[in-house]
């Protein structure tokens, strides 16, 4: 039997900040008061090296293309985080893209680097979640996405986010374009409302309700 839960978000760390702290957040990574500042922190390059060469189901090339694109509409910089993503640092250098790419001492620091971001994008082909899906969601960043992993369980377009039946860069592009001209407040509000579903303790439960429970007791049948 397969049963099919998705992954969770601990929404007690990921939490929507103060426009003081983002503020601060920003200036501390020096970026601009009017740039939009959009982040990537999935690792996207083969191997644990310098990432030089592409993992194409994770879309860097996508999420290059569909940048450029929006930089001759937007003053942008882009956020990266995590190892291997060397690919991606050299097509936005080629781009001349503004980037900063930081590395974490530990996984739980990154809750500032969404704190600073206004937009994350997945452009992935294949995804089995992301977790930088919900974890944007929870930390009050609007989301552009591929249609791939758990996308179609949470994100509702143009409510919460973005959604799009497509790999290609410009309609990426045109979507996240798009869904920077909404209302923030209303997205952040909606998104963080629907991602509760997938905190830990409610994803625990389905956990023992769905697998383990049904497991032990067919366990202790045959027992029988």
């Amino acid at each position: 039997k397969i049963i099919l839960i998705h992954t969770g978000v601990d929404t007690k760390l990921f939490t929507i900040p103060t426009q003081d702290k983002r503020i601060k957040t920003r200036e501390k990574l020096g970026f601009k008061e009017n740039q939009i500042v959009i982040g990537s922190f999935q690792k996207d390059g083969i191997g644990w090296g310098d990432g030089n060469v592409p993992k194409y189901i994770k879309g860097p090339d996508i999420f290059v293309n569909a940048i450029e694109i929006i930089s001759r509409k937007l003053s942008i910089a882009i956020l990266l985080t995590g190892p291997s993503r060397g690919y991606l640092k050299n097509e936005l250098a080629k781009r001349n893209i503004e980037y900063k790419h930081v590395f974490l001492d530990n996984y739980e620091e990154i809750v500032d680097y969404y704190h600073a971001i206004d937009l994350y994008i997945v452009s992935s082909r294949e995804e089995g979640g992301p977790k930088p899906l919900i974890e944007s969601m929870a930390s009050g960043v609007p989301v552009v996405t591929t249609n791939v992993g758990m996308a179609d369980d949470f994100i509702k377009d143009k409510i919460n986010g973005g959604i799009v039946n497509s790999f290609d860069p410009k309609v990426i592009a045109d979507k996240s374009l798009e869904i920077l001209k909404l209302p923030k407040d209303k997205l952040i509000k909606e998104a963080r409302k629907d991602v509760m579903k997938a905190d830990w303790n409610i994803v625990a439960k389905l956990h023992w309700e769905k697998a383990y429970k049904p497991g032990l007791k067919e366990l202790n049948s045959q027992d029988g």
